[in-house]
């Protein structure tokens, strides 16, 4: 059963559920604990340690029958038969064609065909590894998979008739004859079953190997401000999967930082008091949590950046001690409250829709000017700054003096830029200007850069 449960979860990770080598060993425990005679009591300890999001529900749904659905009961021998008309069914499937011989033995004799047996057929049915689908090309193939080992209807009819000819004439007794029926019957049943299976896992492994992995791969790698709706969408469904692998790095880093490391001054400060013996040892501890402003430029060319910044750093919220967001065009808004009272996928459009983008209007100058001014105090020498943005002003005053004074405000001040560095100083960018107030410059034009660039800031606390 360990062997598949570990089949089922690779399956569902394949689907895109996100689960941890934690929250495997959880699902074996649990089943240890409720074990699997109660079906419901079996599929609810696993949905409860495996899904943690309802948008994993339908894969979790989908997999579970093929990997423990009902399978019907198991392949066995005839139980009533002497010796004598053990011999004789022996000898009368000897007397089939070569291809029914395969099938009695099978059928009648309770032979569980192997899985290199399975793929065989799987192969002469036409199965191909790039083959992908539903519930109707499952069913095709299973029908496909069945023909070529002769259990249609149709099929086992006229084998059956062919073994009980051959038995009739081996000398068994009717009650004999109607005993291997019905465990020949029985064992189809089971069997059918088990091709289903078959088919319907081995559909499941396909899709591992994963186009739609690829896919998002190929997405988050493509610029965001060139997808489409559709894509952008399907990036937006992927975001709070990409955002809890960024999270469990993150809380691994912290869990890692609480031990500290040696503080040598502290150390030999604290053992003056008995001259340095014994000697006792003194950490220092980093504050593992960092406190976050952003200011985000949500003017057309940013949007897209911007939406899946937002998004990402407000499903972070739980690694970041105390976090405060502001938005700009041509001057700046507080956002923050947004956020705390709305789920991040609402928030966003929420400010987005407050913020009507226009044309040729942004003005970080003057939005860091209504900053300084009215909210100073989310800037101290705890605070990481972020600013998203392209640096592009339309030709305004950049207003340098008041960066230099956020940098000597801020712990740090790190700068999201969707511009490749080439374009940076190029017609109304003044990136070039600001860039020696910054601590570091990511570009983020893409889904990946920018998560590297919110895992970058999550490794230096």
């Amino acid at each position: 059963m360990d062997e598949r449960v570990i089949e089922f979860i690779a399956a569902l990770r394949s689907a895109g559920v996100r689960i941890s080598i934690a929250e495997s060993a959880d699902a074996l425990r649990a089943i240890q604990t409720v074990g699997v005679i109660d079906r419901e009591r079996f599929k609810t300890a696993l949905k409860a340690t495996l899904v943690k999001e309802p948008a994993d529900v339908p894969a979790f749904e989908r997999c579970f029958p093929m990997y423990f659905g009902h399978e019907g009961p198991p392949m066995q021998a005839p139980q009533g038969l002497s010796p004598e008309q053990q011999q004789q069914l022996q000898r009368a499937i000897e007397q089939l064609r070569q291809q029914l011989q395969d099938l009695m033995r099978m059928l009648a004799q309770g032979q569980q065909p192997t899985r290199e047996q399975m793929q065989r057929y799987a192969q002469r049915a036409g199965f191909s590894r790039n083959m992908r689908g539903g519930r109707q090309l499952q069913e095709w193939l299973t029908e496909r998979m069945l023909r070529e080992m002769g259990l249609t209807p149709e099929q086992l009819k006229e084998a059956l008739e062919a073994l009980m000819k051959q038995l009739k004439q081996q000398g068994m007794s009717a009650e004999g004859r109607e005993e291997v029926r019905q465990t020949v019957q029985g064992n189809a049943e089971s069997l059918r079953e088990q091709v289903a299976r078959f088919v319907g896992q081995s559909l499941i492994q396909q899709a591992n190997e994963s186009p739609r992995r690829q896919r998002i791969d190929d997405l988050m790698n493509r610029p965001l401000s060139s997808l489409s709706e559709s894509e952008a969408d399907e990036l937006r469904n992927h975001v709070r999967r990409l955002v809890a692998r960024l999270r469990s790095r993150a809380a691994l880093r912290m869990r890692r930082g609480k031990h500290g490391h040696l503080d040598a001054k502290g150390t030999i400060r604290h053992n003056l008091r008995n001259m340095g013996v014994p000697m006792e040892l003194k950490l220092k501890r980093r504050r593992l949590k960092p406190k976050i402003t952003m200011i985000v430029d949500v003017s057309t060319s940013m949007r897209p950046v911007a939406e899946f910044m937002l998004r990402m750093m407000y499903e972070m919220q739980d690694q970041v001690s105390k976090a405060r967001s502001f938005a700009f065009i041509s001057d700046i808004h507080e956002v923050s409250m947004v956020f705390a009272e709305n789920r991040p996928q609402e928030a966003v459009e929420i400010v987005l829709q407050t913020l009507p983008p226009g044309h040729y209007n942004t003005d970080l100058g003057n939005s860091l000017n209504t900053f300084c001014q009215s909210f100073a105090d989310a800037v101290d020498h705890r605070t990481t700054l972020i600013i998203v943005g392209d640096g592009r002003n339309n030709f305004n005053d950049p207003r340098l003096d008041l960066m230099q004074a956020l940098k000597a405000r801020a712990r740090r001040v790190l700068w999201f830029n969707p511009e490749p560095p080439y374009q940076w100083g190029t017609g109304d960018s003044d990136m070039l200007a600001y860039v020696p107030f910054c601590d570091a410059v990511h570009q983020v034009a893409t889904l990946k850069q920018l998560a590297d660039a919110i895992d970058h800031l999550f490794q230096h606390r």
